[in-house]
């Protein structure tokens, strides 16, 4: 008989971050992946902040997810410029900012820090591979010092050039937080079929959903858990046939009174699977 895996949700680093844990709380959940785009924000001070709501709430932290600084746009016109660690102008800055996430990873006594890379290169051949490789190992290595694994999170790379990139990094500390919405808004994979290319990496999973694109320029809809392409059960079942026991972590990227009651749905929906 399987275990149950753990429901959290996905809740961003304010100086308040107790009454964010309980929310997590207030909906019954039991983890949550900690996420924050600002690295001057991740202080020592605040890392003590995080570990004693966590201990105050009991709310377990599973990943922290590390944002950078510049700009960020989420297309496939603009997104291979400005995501991640692609773009050759802020590689270096955004580098240096992961590291600190890494740092902070480690403060707050976290195994993982997940991020997006960005539009890795399909061609192994190309120079620009080979940079984002070189970058991704230093990260690796740093992350590695820490003590912690490193997710990618899925979205801007298909499944094989994901493997790929983690193969030629070589570390042992590689995973994948795999959100399975990414890879259809994105028209990367059918997130089922992309665990049979990734699957034994998976340390992480963001329960979104979505639609995939309509055309060439603005990705899928993001939609409430249910009502998109992702095929949950199916999900789940595969997840669990790899050995998967990592939390399922819910996320939904909307504001305003509808966000509270689109993740109760996507609780609804989930308990009975992760039972």
């Amino acid at each position: 008989m399987t275990s149950p895996l753990k429901l959290g949700l996905i809740v961003g680093l304010t100086e308040d971050i107790e009454s964010h844990f309980r929310e997590v709380v207030a909906f019954g959940l039991e983890t949550c992946q900690l996420c924050c785009w600002e690295p001057g924000q991740l202080t020592s001070g605040m890392a003590g902040r995080v570990r004693d709501a966590s201990r105050a709430t009991g709310v377990e932290v599973s990943a922290f997810w590390a944002g950078h600084t510049g700009k960020t746009v989420w297309n496939f016109l603009e997104g291979p410029t400005t995501i991640g660690l692609v773009p050759e102008a802020t590689r270096a800055q955004r580098l240096a900012e992961l590291k600190i996430g890494s740092d902070f990873t480690a403060m707050i006594e976290v195994p993982s820090m997940a991020t997006h890379v960005g539009f890795i290169d399909e061609n192994p051949n190309s120079q620009a591979y080979g940079e984002v490789v070189s970058a991704l190992t230093e990260l690796a290595r740093h992350c590695e010092g820490n003590g912690h694994e490193f997710l990618f999170e899925t979205g801007q790379e298909t499944p094989v050039t994901l493997l790929r990139t983690m193969q030629d990094i070589g570390t042992s500390n590689l995973g994948v937080n795999l959100d399975p919405a990414n890879l259809i808004l994105y028209g990367k994979a059918n997130p089922v079929d992309a665990l049979d290319v990734i699957g034994s990496y998976v340390r992480g999973v963001h329960a979104k959903d979505g639609l995939y694109p309509t055309g060439g320029r603005a990705l899928g809809e993001e939609v409430p858990l249910g009502e998109g392409k992702v095929d949950f059960p199916r999900l789940i079942k595969a997840l669990r046939a790899t050995g998967y026991r990592w939390p399922i972590t819910i996320e939904r990227e909307i504001s305003g009174p509808q966000l509270a009651e689109d993740i109760r749905q996507a609780i609804e929906l989930l308990k009975p699977l992760v039972a």
